[in-house]
């Protein structure tokens, strides 16, 4: 148990994680590792890849037929697939009822008491979006996650809600022993998107682990409810998620203590690249048609 690396993957919604995150435990598997994936989004959807499967019967729902968590065997809510990758979904409330993130909470506690965490090298915790509710924030609070990384892009929603995570890791930095691992930018192809993925990450005190280019491959193995590494082991995006998992392999006790940044400072991040100028006086008053035959002009 000593040598369990606890990590998580957080980022905005839609971003890509949940790819991003199997794809990257598919080649961590690769390289012998075992790992326990506990997906901490009500949509379920974190281990599909690996499973090749819609979505896996979660903690909460079978929780609810069986009566309560107390009735439910490990073997219940466990589910193997590639590479031997072990595979749980802590699920949620109905829409628009309840705290979803008590379906985290019950199911950390649950796996830890009927001993899911041993003999495994990994447990990752794929986790919903942003982080402003205390029950998303549990692996981070509860001193769970040691290591986490962030999905994100050079979007500026997707760089805001990198940063309001990197809040929710400081917040509980000091207490206990959870770090910032790295940002991981799942390409967007915007402008400059590289440079802003680095240029953040600094400010952040941290390091871009890796730069995922964009590629299509990615959705035709989705398709098939597979990882790039099954569905096309010879490709170039899955040499890119080889060399993503190859770096957090290389990055243990390497996390640090981020230093989150405001809204004024990441719009000047942005001004700084090109890519956002401030609004310009002259612009007050003009017409949406005036302005764009401005825009046309320069152009």
């Amino acid at each position: 148990m000593a040598d369990l690396r606890q990590i998580a993957f957080y980022g905005k919604g839609g971003i890509g994680k949940s790819t991003t995150s199997q794809n990257t435990l598919a080649a961590l598997a690769d390289l012998g590792q075992k790992i326990l994936i506990v997906g901490c989004d009500p949509k379920a959807d974190s281990t599909r890849l690996i499973l090749h499967a819609k979505a896996q019967d979660t903690i909460l729902s079978l929780a609810a037929d069986a009566g309560s968590v107390e009735d439910l065997e490990l073997e219940d809510v466990m589910k193997v697939g590639y590479k031997g990758i072990r595979c749980v979904e802590s699920g949620g409330p109905e829409p628009g009822v309840g705290c979803a993130g008590r379906g985290v909470i019950t199911s950390i506690n649950f796996l830890e008491e009927e001993g899911a965490y041993d003999n495994m090298d990994y447990v990752s915790y794929d986790v919903l979006g942003d982080v402003v509710c205390g029950g998303f924030a549990m692996p981070i609070r509860e001193n769970k996650a040691q290591e986490i990384y962030i999905v994100m892009s050079g979007e500026m929603m997707a760089m805001y809600a990198a940063n309001n995570i990197s809040k929710g890791i400081l917040k509980y930095a000091n207490s206990g022993g959870v770090r910032l691992g790295g940002l991981v930018c799942n390409e967007r192809q915007t402008d400059k998107e590289l440079e802003l993925a680095e240029s953040l990450a600094g400010k952040l005190n941290t390091k871009l682990i890796h730069f995922v280019p964009r590629d299509n491959v990615v959705q035709h193995a989705e398709l098939r409810r597979m990882t790039v590494l099954e569905y096309a082991p010879d490709s170039k995006q899955a040499d890119e998620y080889r060399s993503l998992a190859t770096k957090i392999h290389a990055n243990a006790g390497n996390g640090t203590i981020p230093t989150p940044i405001t809204m004024d400072e990441l719009e000047d991040l942005l001004m700084e690249h090109g890519i956002m100028k401030r609004v310009d006086e002259s612009v007050v008053g003009k017409t949406a048609a005036e302005l764009a035959a401005e825009l046309a002009a320069v152009q």
